[in-house]
């Protein structure tokens, strides 16, 4: 029967990262077979595995075949497994997989639309959703009203927000807005929570419509309607794999990482 490293096997359960695991084996967090882990453990598909004393059922375990699938997620819809309001979740419209379970890349809150990614890797999910990685996340904006050239020159220099400094990467006008409503394309290389609402409020302005169109290097497919989904191929996720350094990790069996910072060029 063949063994794992504990670490790993944790990462792909969509527990954390590879890395992180580590920090939490080290810790004393983790029990296989009753026993405290220690790094460098590997484990089977019988192994009995607690992480802060709950259990790592073996569906989580054993995810298979690395797959990746787009969803075009409807307002009205909380990005989380269980909601104790009783709210719809992204998950419910979700294909079933044969093993494992779903793992979100990141989020969007209730009244945010557009593309959602979903692994059944919790390595890769992590790293998609790591600043380090800067993947880049393009929202389509409607605002009420028109705004002048000296709030875009703001949001793109950066301004001061409660937890720091930040700005658009890029802010591009997709029309001239002269009635009610403006849309605008912006772009980030972060994920802090409700960031591109929170930038434009900083300058006074209200959203009206806020629509996720591109994470990474992935647009929104045309065709893809509200509520629907799209898998990738497998060419797909193998680049995706390959942008946050994954297929390289995997061949030694370890946790390398490209060197931090570098850009993926969409």
């Amino acid at each position: 029967m063949t063994s794992e490293k504990l670490q790993k096997v944790l990462a792909r359960a969509g527990i954390g990262s590879r890395r992180e695991m580590e920090r939490v084996i080290d810790e004393g967090r983790v029990e296989v077979n009753g026993r405290r882990a220690s790094l460098g453990d590997r484990v089977d598909e019988r192994a009995r595995i607690r992480v802060d004393g709950r259990v790592v059922g073996a569906a989580a375990r054993s995810a298979g075949e690395r797959q990746v699938i787009a969803y075009h997620k409807p307002t009205g819809e909380v990005v989380t497994r269980h909601d104790p309001e009783g709210r719809p979740t992204v998950f419910r419209r979700l294909p079933r997989l044969r093993s494992g379970r779903w793992l979100s890349v990141g989020r969007l809150d209730i009244n945010t639309s557009g593309l959602l990614l979903f692994t059944n890797d919790g390595e890769l999910a992590n790293r998609l959703a790591h600043p380090s990685y800067e993947m880049v996340r393009d929202y389509a904006v409607r605002i009420f009203g028109s705004v002048d050239d000296s709030i875009c020159r703001r949001l793109l220099a950066g301004v001061e927000l409660d937890d720091g400094r930040a700005a658009f990467e890029s802010l591009q006008p997709l029309d001239h807005g002269e009635q009610a409503n403006s849309w605008y394309r912006v772009r980030l290389r972060e994920g802090k929570n409700r960031l591109v609402r929170r930038l434009w409020e900083s300058q006074g302005v209200q959203i009206s419509r806020l629509i996720r169109v591109q994470y990474g290097p992935y647009e929104m497919p045309p065709r893809l309607r509200e509520g629907q989904i799209q898998a990738f191929t497998a060419g797909e996720v193998r680049d995706l794999a390959h942008r946050v350094g994954l297929a390289e990790a995997e061949a030694g069996d370890g946790d390398r990482r490209p060197r931090a910072h570098r850009r993926n060029r969409s």
